[in-house]
């Protein structure tokens, strides 16, 4: 792991933090919500995927069924399917490496230069995540009566601003500029008529944007 740079070191450090604050939450809306604590931590440990989990157990808090929560949850994780794609020779055919693929992974394992970097950030950020996750699900779960209103402290922004984060350097080169600015405008665009989770797989429309090599 020695090919690590102390920068990717606090940026994972950073977003780990951000992961650990919307564990909680997600932990206290779900106890609060009426579930037993158990409900949320182990939903976390097999799922691992916070738009869903949020998505899910707000259906079903709302009087939604089992099934239409599962089916959200796996519209808000079909872009994760093209993630795998991108992270394949990263992952090699671990099953359990497909467990660790979110956003902020892929994010860090694509800003590796090469292999043994995209490896090595997959992985560090992927179980560092993971741990973050869990621990601060069990700790909000724990203490869910006593957090209050958390959609005040606009924890929903959070993650987006730290992948934006991620990106910016990238954006100075032109292959990668276009399809991101691209896919943000129809992301942006699609998510004033789409339900959530959609318009996230329609930006990746932006690839088509990609310049051809000449």
């Amino acid at each position: 792991m020695r090919s690590i740079s102390r920068t990717a070191l606090r940026d994972i450090a950073l977003v780990c933090v951000a992961d650990a604050i919307v564990g909680a939450s997600f932990g206290a809306i779900a106890v609060s919500g009426g579930f037993e604590p158990w409900v949320p931590v182990v939903m976390s440990l097999i799922v691992f995927a916070g738009g869903a989990q949020f998505a899910a157990i707000g259906i079903v808090m709302a009087g939604g069924g089992a099934v239409a929560a599962v089916a959200t949850g796996l519209v808000l994780n079909a872009r994760l399917l093209p993630f795998g794609f991108a992270v394949a020779d990263t992952v090699k055919g671990r099953l359990y490496g497909a467990q660790l693929i979110t956003d902020e992974t892929v994010a860090f394992a694509l800003k590796g230069r090469d292999a043994r970097e995209r490896h090595d950030y997959f992985w560090v950020s992927g179980l560092a995540l993971f741990a973050a996750w869990n621990v601060s699900v069990v700790v909000g779960a724990l203490a869910g009566t006593f957090i209050g209103d958390t959609d005040a402290l606009g924890l929903d922004a959070m993650f987006p601003a730290v992948l934006l984060a991620l990106i910016t350097p990238a954006l100075s080169e032109r292959g990668v500029r276009a399809p991101v600015l691209a896919g943000g405008a129809i992301a942006l665009a699609a998510s004033t008529v789409l339900p959530a989770g959609v318009p996230v797989l329609l930006s990746l429309l932006g690839l088509l944007a990609r310049p051809k090599e000449a």
